[in-house]
């Protein structure tokens, strides 16, 4: 679809208003299409127009957006909905997409964030501790990280 691949276009080079009002004619042509509702709503959140872009990440979703576009509009959707403070929201969302694409990390790492937002504070940090320590290669980290996972839900104890 050549009208969409200008609208992204405009999006990445940052002429977010023409990528919008092509992506917003596009909806109306084309309403099944769920490629230009995401894209409808991926430009919404650089706008900052996070609250506009939540009906249009969830269209895309029930669509059936696939691949690497429905991964990015669940990451999308939640961290919305997080950034406005709907974080009940956000949970269930990072928790659909920790269930759907478990080997996906970036969604531990924002469904952390929602945790501490949360004040599931322990949690939060056991997440991302976690997540550190699986994924670093600084050679420090690498060197403890038997120490970082035991501790990682163990934060509030105090040994004796």
């Amino acid at each position: 679809m050549e009208d969409l691949e200008r609208a992204i276009h405009f999006r990445e080079s940052g002429q977010l208003e023409e990528a919008r009002t092509i992506l917003l004619d596009l909806i109306n042509q084309d309403s099944m299409n769920p490629s230009v509702w995401y894209q409808c709503a991926w430009v919404h959140d650089v706008m900052e127009l996070e609250r506009e872009a939540i009906p249009y990440y969830k269209r895309s979703l029930e669509l059936e957006l696939q691949d690497e576009e429905r991964q990015g509009a669940y990451l999308g959707l939640g961290s919305t909905f997080r950034t406005l403070g709907m974080y009940d929201e956000a949970q269930l969302i990072f928790e659909e997409a920790i269930r759907t694409y478990p080997d996906r990390r970036e969604y531990q790492v924002f469904y952390a964030m929602v945790r501490f937002n949360q004040a599931a504070y322990s949690e939060a940090m056991e997440i991302i501790l976690k997540q550190l320590a699986d994924t670093s290669n600084d050679k420090g980290i690498q060197e403890y990280k038997k120490a970082i996972l035991f501790y990682s839900d163990k934060l509030s104890r105090i040994w004796d």
